[in-house]
């Protein structure tokens, strides 16, 4: 859990905001959170529950699939952000690692990793490249490799590490574990926790695997439909009986079958 001195100091704000697809569509219904300096901050939530367009109302991508903010307000550091283009976005030290990993795949690994510098003098692009080699050994093995013949961890960590290349202050992190073994998964999870102890990077990170980003995150926000239903410490959300049940398929009887699991969802009454 984050200590006192690092809660002090908010980087994001996002208030009440709504979000509308095709001028049509409402995904998002009046979404709040914040991601303190030096966090690691969990946006969990099943398949369309409006995280991914959470990150994307913050990094500026939802122009590109004609959505909009309708209403609310997001601030980095008490300054708005719904004005600025994405790369003004990076360059104010926020950056997000999109869904699905989405490498140059015929870029070579290095060369992916170097698309992330354009904000950085060369020299800063030789200090990045180290850094990601320190913590992605195995892109530095990989280097001359294009990156379409890696496999899905690789490419996942060559993401990140482009990423990590542009020295941002906080990255939005999007399904960091979709369509990854279990080993990788914790393997991702760790260089995520080890980034924000010795880099001070801060992470907001949208997951659908609740058991895993809890165990590394500091605090929590569930989405259900476009809303918060819940909120809270890492630590609290992890013992908290719905949650548990309702995420972890696991009650005080003990682990449940997905059975079980479904016809609880379909019981359980989250939204007033």
């Amino acid at each position: 859990m984050l200590d006192a001195a690092k809660t002090e100091e908010t980087l994001l704000e996002v208030n009440n905001i709504e979000v509308i697809y095709n001028h049509v569509i409402l995904v998002l219904k009046g979404v709040s959170l914040s991601v303190p300096k030096g966090g690691i901050t969990a946006l969990l939530g099943g398949n369309g529950a409006g995280k991914t367009t959470t990150l994307k109302s913050i990094s500026g991508l939802l122009a590109s699939e004609r959505g909009e903010i309708t209403k609310g307000s997001i601030q980095y550091r008490g300054k708005s952000m719904q004005d600025l283009s994405p790369n003004e976005l990076v360059k104010s030290g926020v950056i997000q690692v999109m869904e699905g990993r989405h490498c140059f795949e015929h870029l070579t690994v290095e060369e992916n990793l170097m698309t992330g510098a354009y904000t950085r003098s060369s020299a800063e692009a030789k200090q990045g490249l180290d850094m990601v080699y320190e913590y992605f050994p195995r892109l530095k093995e990989r280097r001359k490799s294009q990156a379409g013949y890696t496999s899905g961890g690789e490419q996942q960590m060559c993401a990140i590490g482009r990423a990590l290349m542009a020295r941002p202050e906080t990255i939005l992190l999007d399904e960091p574990s979709m369509g990854l073994a279990p080993q990788l998964v914790e393997e991702i999870f760790g260089i995520v926790k080890s980034l924000n102890e010795k880099e001070g990077v801060s992470f907001l990170l949208a997951e659908q695997n609740t058991n895993v980003a809890l165990r590394y995150a500091h605090y929590g926000y569930i989405l259900e439909s476009g809303r918060v239903v819940m909120d809270g410490p890492a630590a609290d959300l992890r013992e908290n009986p719905d949650v548990k049940e309702f995420y972890l398929g696991v009650s005080e009887e003990g682990r449940k079958s997905f059975r079980d699991v479904r016809s609880y969802r379909r019981r359980k009454r989250w939204l007033a």
